[in-house]
């Protein structure tokens, strides 16, 4: 049967009738001018719908990037310190882009599959290359292992990122710009999108870190290779499948109940065990337990908070396992006129760390304020090493609680602690001239504060910090944890790294300590023999790394950045020596 002829049915036009038909030359040339307008409309509007495609696929595939290698620097930072994870990362990043936005055609040309599809295997192999990368740690170092472990997991999917990037933009229309601003501006614009995304999104990974398991640094590992395998889906993704697997099962970084008694089950062997642990804002928080030596331990990235000795029975408070918090509790002991009995005594406490301080202060009666930023480590010292519950927390960064209090707790504390240490290094803020004025005026007029710092002998930040102390308080004393080492231990291992206190007072006249009583150890065998600070430091030890140093201030806390690098790793070649590799290793 032929087919049925099809003819046009007649009807009104969308106009709502016949159209006109031109029939002057002014309706000609106004015709002419209507199709012009509509075809430049037309043209204009897909123009800029391909445009939008473009830029939006160049922003998704810098965001991904951005958000991975802030993720690298947070996996690294248990491992070899949040520092040392850092030093290199900037280079590392660069030499991608520099790779990936040199060799995008070669890449385009030699691999037989598109160069978009190898970004989810990479980013989903990631995780188990750490996981065995990680292990060598102690071969690698501190100051080289970082850029290794990153050179070959964040390079290869930031070089690939960057080389896919600069395909897509390939198809970017710069011709309305000059061709000396067209040429750099996709290169200049990535970079910079790159970096602002790069900041933004590290503020909000540490202000989420922790509150889900997709919020932990293996979680968001995962969670970035599951949204490039939805970007670039291909056949190749089954290929992913056995990195999904490892992390699942066998991947003792990731933050799950089986992950745990997987990593304890390793650990009995050496005996050790871990009680519990949990990703936070200062870093990767953990409670540890020795069982060979009888000893408990939080661990903050890779650094200790402090510990506590578990084969001893705790009186009124526990025995600890270091003794630079035993000898800040000589606070106390300093001689000043007009002293206040314990009972009607208030002690500012800055930093908690186990709480080993505070928890002395309390049980001596004197009312004790906690500032401490990190609310896991104040809820594990409650819940692990029995923090008292009788004190006033505050869970808030202390420069930001002192600006706002200072006035209203104007010469309010008898005395006041000063402890902070994460990660390798302290964090310079709180030793500026403004800080300890303000913790200054917060002091009643015979009050007393000591002073934590954990730094090299043999550079100059110490020095520098010392001169800040002097500058704000009149009259101070300086001890060390340990007696000094020999010359020839300092010349061998290139350092001299120790736990410095400074006791202080706000009147002019030399800080003397009164000889401790029976109440002042609290049945304590560590504070029998260490509260009584023994290890004097002159003052001309500094002289020789600081003495043209001057002090510091908020606007310049570069004079110890610059040196924090090789601080931090000697930091963590000590950290090595307290705790087994392996421990470290395996978070």
């Amino acid at each position: 049967m032929p087919p049925r002829k099809q003819t046009p049915k007649k009807g009104p036009s969308k106009a709502g009738g016949p159209k006109k038909v031109p029939e002057t030359k002014e309706d000609f040339e106004e015709e002419l001018k209507s199709l012009a307008s509509q075809a430049n409309e037309e043209t204009w509007t897909n123009w800029a719908a391909q445009q939008s495609i473009v830029y939006g696929k160049a922003v998704a595939l810098i965001a991904l990037m951005a958000v991975y290698a802030n993720v690298s620097v947070l996996t690294l930072s248990p491992v070899y310190g949040q520092i040392a994870a850092t030093r290199l990362h900037e280079r590392v990043i660069w030499s991608a882009m520099f790779v990936g936005w040199g060799a995008n055609l070669a890449l385009r040309q030699a691999l037989p599959v598109k160069t978009i599809t190898l970004l989810p295997l990479v980013a989903a192999y990631i995780p188990m290359a750490q996981f065995f990368l990680f292990q060598a740690s102690e071969s690698f170092g501190a100051k080289l292992g970082p850029a290794i472990t990153e050179a070959l997991t964040l390079f290869p999917l930031a070089m690939l990122s960057t080389a896919c990037l600069a395909d897509v933009l390939e198809n970017a229309d710069l011709s309305r710009l000059p061709k000396s601003i067209a040429g750099p501006a996709p290169g200049l614009g990535s970079y910079a999108v790159f970096k602002f995304i790069e900041g933004a999104s590290m503020q909000q990974l540490i202000a989420h870190i922790g509150k889900s398991i997709f919020h932990t640094r293996v979680g968001l590992e995962l969670v970035l290779a599951s949204t490039y395998s939805m970007m670039a889906r291909s056949k190749l993704l089954v290929w992913t499948i056995p990195a999904f697997l490892h992390a699942a099962f066998y991947n003792t970084h990731l933050m799950t109940p089986m992950a745990i008694g997987s990593l304890n089950s390793t650990l009995h062997a050496s005996q050790w065990s871990i009680v519990d642990r949990c990703e936070s804002t200062t870093g990767y928080i953990s409670v540890l337990n020795n069982h060979k030596d009888g000893f408990r331990v939080m661990r903050c990235d890779h650094s200790l908070l402090g510990g506590e000795w578990t084969k001893f029975e705790r009186k009124v408070v526990a025995e600890p396992i270091y003794s630079v918090f035993t000898q800040l509790e000589a606070v106390r002991l300093v001689q000043i006129p007009n002293k206040a009995p314990d009972d009607e005594a208030k002690a500012l406490n800055i930093g908690l760390g186990i709480g080993t301080t505070p928890s002395a202060l309390i049980a001596h009666g004197i009312d004790t304020t906690i500032v401490e930023i990190d609310p896991v480590v104040y809820d594990f010292a409650k819940k692990y090493f029995g923090l008292p519950r009788n004190h006033t927390a505050v869970i808030q960064d202390a420069i930001s609680w002192s600006q706002s209090n200072k006035d209203e707790l104007h010469e309010y504390y008898d005395y006041v602690v000063h402890d902070v240490f994460t990660g390798g290094a302290e964090p310079i803020p709180l030793f500026t001239e403004e800080f300890l004025s303000g913790l200054k005026h917060m002091l009643k007029p015979n009050g007393v504060i000591a002073i934590n710092y954990a730094g090299d002998f043999t550079l100059p930040p110490l020095g520098i910090v010392i001169n800040t102390i002097r500058e704000v308080f009149p009259s101070c004393r300086i001890f060390r944890e340990n007696e000094s080492p020999s010359a020839e231990t300092v010349e061998e291992t290139g350092r001299d790294f120790d736990n410095v206190i400074v006791f202080c007072s706000k009147i002019e006249e030399k800080i003397t300590f009164r000889d401790p009583t029976e109440a002042d150890f609290l049945g304590s065998l560590s504070r029998r023999a260490y509260l009584f600070p023994q290890h004097e430091v002159d003052e001309s030890a500094f002289s020789a790394t600081a003495a043209d140093a001057g002090i510091l201030r908020a606007n310049e806390t570069e004079k110890l950045v610059e040196w924090h690098d090789q601080s931090a790793l000697g930091h963590w070649a000590v950290m090595r020596t307290v705790l087994p590799s392996h421990i470290w290793e395996s978070w």
